[in-house]
């Protein structure tokens, strides 16, 4: 704070006191007077400002006061309109009631429409039509960072998969014009680790479509309806964005033959497997949508979903044969400094038996093995003690070998 007027000497008393000395003692005294006003206008700038932080809060505090105030609303589905009004159904209850509406709501609404109700169940706005989230979640934004040149050993099936998915995409008129219905659905079949869902990845990367992954179980849900009703969501979403393709791994979590079974979590599975079914080939005309599914065992689906129409190629992804190895190995090993004595064709020889997920245990094996030596470069011998590490592994609790039976 800066001198406050009356520290200034007034010489008005002094009879001796000059004209000039008045003069710049009133100065002195206007200085003042200017600093303090601008000290009191800082002031009521950071009190305005202050103010207005407070004020911003009351009207938020004030918001939030009165939506805490409101009835909460209830969700109900528009059973049908009639002359008396619209009867509607509540969820969770189930409890069905008849309410009035304005002319220009019952112009807006139809049956099976969303409303929101409130506590005297008056309808008081129509809602967004419904898609499960986690149907939404199951898109792909981003292109996986698989291509068909990182697949090797299964260039027939790869050709197969590329004519059922991409071509009715790319080159819809070539179908109209041999006069046939494009095939719609394609089943990859075989053992862990030959490369069915790295097919479905690289169809993800190289095509301009919507691609929508899952895997079967996570249909499989514990409440009545709730997996039947997310097939229906998934399928929804591909509408939406077609083309699309839908990519169903490990679908013998929901697609296992039917049996007499009477418990509810078994009658639960077959009505989301009969939702797909209905999705897949029903009353309905499915559009630009493509059905990729993988499973490990072809032997316990229903034969209702493996019928053309469903699935109109059936796909068997087998182990590679040596040839099939020799290109898995060099595929694994083209970011890896591997010495000159490596002889790929000796490795695919040597792991007879594998996958080719196996053949990449190998390979990243051999690396660790060069890593513990202190050594940038793989060498043969690297590869050959992966190899019998990996053999070593024994039969698991249910007697299948896991790796190099």
């Amino acid at each position: 704070m800066s001198d406050t007027v009356d520290d200034v000497d007034m010489p008005y008393e002094d009879e001796s006191a000059s004209q000039q000395e008045k003069i710049e003692t009133l100065q002195e005294r206007l200085e003042v007077l200017e600093s303090q006003n601008e000290e009191m206008r800082d002031k009521l700038l950071d009190a305005n400002a202050e103010n207005n932080k407070y004020q911003q809060k009351l009207e938020r505090l004030t918001h939030e006061n009165k939506k805490l105030k409101q009835s909460p609303l209830f969700v109900a589905t528009v059973q049908e309109l009639n002359g008396e009004g619209v009867v509607i159904k509540q969820h969770g209850n189930n409890q069905e009631a008849l309410t009035e509406v304005t002319d220009e709501m019952r112009e807006d609404l139809a049956p099976d429409d969303r409303v929101a109700v409130n506590n005297s169940l008056s309808v008081v706005k129509k809602l967004e039509k419904e898609t499960d989230v986690r149907a939404r979640v199951m898109q792909v934004e981003h292109s996986p960072d698989v291509t068909y040149a990182d697949i090797g050993g299964i260039d027939e099936q790869m050709n197969e998969v590329r004519e059922t998915v991409e071509m009715p995409l790319e080159q819809p008129e070539m179908f109209g014009e041999v006069g046939i219905t494009p095939p719609s659905g394609v089943l990859l079949y075989g053992p862990p680790g030959t490369g069915k869902t790295m097919l479905a990845k690289a169809v993800a990367n190289e095509t301009n479509a919507t691609f929508i992954k899952m895997a079967g179980s996570e249909l499989v849900h514990k409440f009545i309806g709730e997996g039947a009703k997310l097939v229906r969501d998934l399928f929804e979403v591909a509408r939406e964005n077609e083309p699309a393709v839908i990519f169903i791994d490990e679908i013998d979590a929901i697609a296992s033959k039917r049996t007499d079974s009477k418990t509810s979590g078994d009658a639960e599975v077959q009505r989301t497997m009969m939702q797909l079914l209905s999705e897949m080939d029903g009353f309905d005309e499915r559009g630009e949508i493509r059905i990729i599914a993988a499973t490990n065992r072809f032997d316990m689906l229903d034969e209702a979903i493996l019928r053309p129409g469903r699935f109109d190629r059936l796909i068997e992804v087998p182990k590679p044969d040596a040839e099939g190895r020799k290109i898995i190995f060099e595929i694994h090993t083209r970011d890896m400094n591997v010495a000159d004595d490596v002889d790929f064709g000796a490795l695919a020889e040597m792991a007879e038996d594998a996958s080719g997920a196996d053949v990449k245990a190998v390979c990243t094996e051999a690396g660790m093995f060069a890593i513990r030596d202190d050594r940038t470069e793989v060498r043969m011998g690297d590869f050959r003690e992966a190899y019998e590490k990996l053999s070593q592994v024994e039969e698991s609790d249910v007697g299948d070998s896991i790796a190099f039976a």
